[in-house]
């Protein structure tokens, strides 16, 4: 269930975004999504964090990076 999960596995990451887990894996490796959390071995992702990356417009890792701390120095 995606719905009400703050972190996403691949696979409910990829079904979130309406993507095949091959493909959100080849973005992955690309540098065209964000960066996902480890906790223990799990690798997942912020669910709050693709949805403001999806509203931003799905910019490239690094141009997303740029943007989170642009809007983090805006709120101090």
């Amino acid at each position: 269930m995606v719905d009400n999960q703050l972190l996403l596995s691949a696979k409910d990451a990829a079904k979130l975004l309406g993507i095949s887990e091959r493909l959100y894996y080849s973005l992955h490796s690309s540098g065209k999504i964000p960066l996902p959390r480890r906790l223990n071995k799990r690798t997942l992702w912020s669910r709050k964090e693709l949805d403001a990356w999806v509203d931003a417009g799905c910019p490239a890792r690094e141009q997303w990076q740029e943007i989170k701390k642009a809007v983090g120095a805006n709120r101090n």
